[in-house]
């Protein structure tokens, strides 16, 4: 799990959000137009000593959305948008909380002062020019749930045929649909780069934000009351979705790291044609995270993080943490952990009756191929691929720690040898039709 995000606007740690576009009065007057808001701003919250990137579109001065890179947060939904004159206002609605922006707009510019909960720090946007092409942007497919619209970055072909698809599960903590995560400064792009290999070969894709993340930022759940099981009724939505699509030929299940259990569990019954597993645990959390933390944490806190293994293990929570610990085994995220442990993936894969590859890099550091081996172990008839030097973000890289986590951070790097070929092969054997 990701450690809670710093400072201000902790959106993927918070309450439940449901986005609203509020309406506002028509106080505009048509001698304002040289000063209309409508469009896409950029600029900054002036936090000491590290400014924090905001993007605002304001549709047509009743409804906008805000995205915060640095968090990964994405179109999330802005609320009593006010414009009077120079005057501007507008709120981030997140229950409990008063997260307001105050500012005065001069021509294509607007600045003044941001407040949450009490803090106060100057901000300014400037107007951006209008996109180029439109043809370059993103399309989304998008699922209702009970806690509110989900997205999910759609890839095709250019070609108008029928062709295959895959869902694409991101892994543990805030990742969004691109394999990146607001804990990391920077971005890796694996699960963009695997999409865009699979579209090379005729493959479409849907790719999704965790909730909390990126697009999805607006449908998280509570953290008390965020579950693991949320995450895999997500997954057979969207598989759901994607088998009544017309233009999907067959439906392959990609997860990632948590996203590999994920997509088991939802592939098990909801009619996938293959299931593929990149760098997912053989063993439940529990034994998982025992792994890493006696690898990275000094002999005395190891100990009392294997005891409050046990604790969940048994199903009881513990309130007092140590602080050095809070950022696993926060109170609040316990229950999920909880929910996590219930599920064995060497028990889960043997239910599926349907294709299985079983992919891991031999430098992952955080999912060895010894997980990826216990896999195979419980599920004979799988196929199991061993991409040499790839690691958990399946870029190639050193086998020494510091030098493998600096690929986390650098799209630029490509997708580990042997990982696209394996996967594709894997999809022709069983019968996906792909370019040739």
């Amino acid at each position: 799990m990701s450690k809670p995000l710093k400072v201000l606007l902790m959106f993927m740690l918070i309450l439940t959000v449901a986005g609203c576009g509020t309406e506002v009065k028509k106080e505009q007057k048509s001698s304002d137009k040289d000063l209309a808001i409508t469009g896409n701003w950029k600029g900054e919250i002036k936090i000491p000593n590290q400014p924090l990137q905001i993007l605002i579109n304001f549709n047509d001065g009743k409804s906008g959305s805000i995205s915060i890179p640095a968090q990964g947060i994405e179109d999330f939904s802005l609320s009593d948008i006010k414009k009077k004159g120079k005057d501007v206002s507008f709120s981030i609605p997140l229950p409990g909380q008063s997260i307001i922006f105050k500012g005065e707009q001069k021509e294509k510019e607007i600045s003044g002062t941001f407040t949450q909960q009490g803090k106060t720090f100057p901000f300014q946007i400037e107007k951006k020019k209008k996109a180029a092409n439109k043809a370059d942007q993103e399309k989304f497919l998008s699922i209702e749930t009970s806690t509110g619209k989900l997205y999910g970055s759609l890839m095709t072909p250019e070609d108008e045929r029928e062709y295959p698809v895959a869902l694409i599960i991101p892994g543990s903590g805030p990742t969004d649909r691109n394999g990146n995560s607001p804990a990391m400064q920077g971005k890796n792009n694996s699960l963009k780069l695997l999409a865009e290999a699979l579209k090379k070969h005729g493959v479409a894709s849907v790719r999704y934000d965790k909730r909390g993340a990126g697009k999805n930022a607006q449908a998280m759940i509570p953290q008390k009351d965020y579950r693991f099981d949320q995450n895999v009724d997500d997954a057979k939505q969207w598989l759901s979705k994607l088998n009544q699509d017309e233009r999907f030929s067959k439906v392959v299940v990609l997860g990632h790291s948590e996203g590999a259990l994920v997509g088991m569990l939802a592939a098990e019954k909801n009619n996938a044609d293959a299931y593929i597993s990149v760098s997912g645990a053989g063993h439940t959390i529990d034994q998982v995270l025992k792994q890493q933390l006696k690898a990275g944490l000094p002999q005395d806190q190891y100990k009392e993080s294997e005891w409050i293994l046990e604790q969940l293990q048994q199903g009881k929570t513990v309130k007092d943490v140590p602080n050095s610990l809070k950022s696993i085994f926060n109170p609040s995220v316990q229950p999920y952990l909880m929910s996590w442990m219930k599920y064995d993936p060497a028990k889960e894969v043997r239910k599926l009756d349907l294709p299985t590859l079983i992919i891991n890099g031999k430098h992952d550091l955080q999912v060895p191929a010894s997980e990826a081996e216990t896999l195979k172990k419980a599920k004979p008839e799988a196929e199991l691929l061993l991409v040499d030097k790839m690691n958990h973000v399946q870029k190639e890289a050193p086998a020494e720690r510091e030098a493998n986590l600096k690929t986390y951070t650098d799209p630029s790097l490509p997708l580990a040898d042997g990982l696209e070929t394996g996967i594709v092969e894997f999809l022709k054997k069983h019968h996906f039709k792909l370019n040739e």
